[in-house]
């Protein structure tokens, strides 16, 4: 078990910290055993300074003159991420990004697995997606105890964010990954993240704009 070093991680840490995680696995399924720092930095866009410091914060890693072995920096950084376990996860709200996570094998393929699907349209309960039948917002406290799910996801509009995040911390949720383009109240005991595509559209039209400026292309 690797415990922090340090009693706060920046949030761009933990986001590196996934990027070396999927890179590692690509390099196991490729049979690597040992990977450089430099190489390693080159495959996921940062410098190797910047990689050691990340992953100081959980330990010491690496071998001076070797690099990294794969497989051990993979489940490494797996288990401090939580991620060597598996994670049931219920959905609220089935609208076409809702159908697409409860579709997509690679969720699983990384330990969260959805376990269930909730919606309040009369029209969705009772239908059947990816195996799992859609029950109604209101039965969602009580199943997520049942199950024991940890994790929930939002992909409900706007207007009824609140109300499924409600939902999901009455049924005893720890954490919350919203889609909704909308805030949440949640006690601080449950960790939010949010994800908004737009802003990340955002991001890429100003990239552009200010590589135009500087006549980069």
């Amino acid at each position: 078990m690797h415990y922090l070093k340090f009693e706060r991680i920046p949030r761009a840490t933990i986001s590196r910290l996934a990027v070396y995680v999927q890179e590692l696995e690509v390099m196991e399924q490729q049979g690597l055993k040992v990977i450089s720092s430099e190489k390693l930095a080159h495959l996921c866009g940062v410098n190797p300074s910047q990689i050691r410091k990340d992953l100081a914060y959980f330990g010491e890693f690496g071998v001076r003159g070797v690099g990294y072995y794969v497989h051990e920096l993979r489940g490494a950084i797996r288990q401090s991420l939580g991620l060597d376990r598996n994670w049931n996860v219920v959905l609220v709200g089935v609208g076409n990004l809702g159908r697409a996570l409860l579709r997509h094998n690679m969720l699983r393929k990384r330990g969260f697995v959805i376990v269930a699907a909730f919606d309040c349209d009369p029209f969705k309960i009772g239908e059947e997606i990816a195996g799992l039948e859609v029950n109604c917002s209101s039965k969602l406290p009580e199943s997520t105890q049942e199950m024991n799910v940890e994790i929930g996801v939002i992909t409900t509009p706007p207007e009824r964010a609140q109300r499924a995040a409600n939902y999901l911390i009455e049924g005893g949720i720890k954490g919350i990954v919203n889609f909704a383009p909308a805030r949440i109240t949640a006690p601080d005991y449950v960790s939010v993240e949010y994800v908004d595509f737009i802003h990340h559209m955002f991001s890429v039209a100003f990239n552009i704009t200010q590589k135009q400026i500087k006549g980069l292309f």
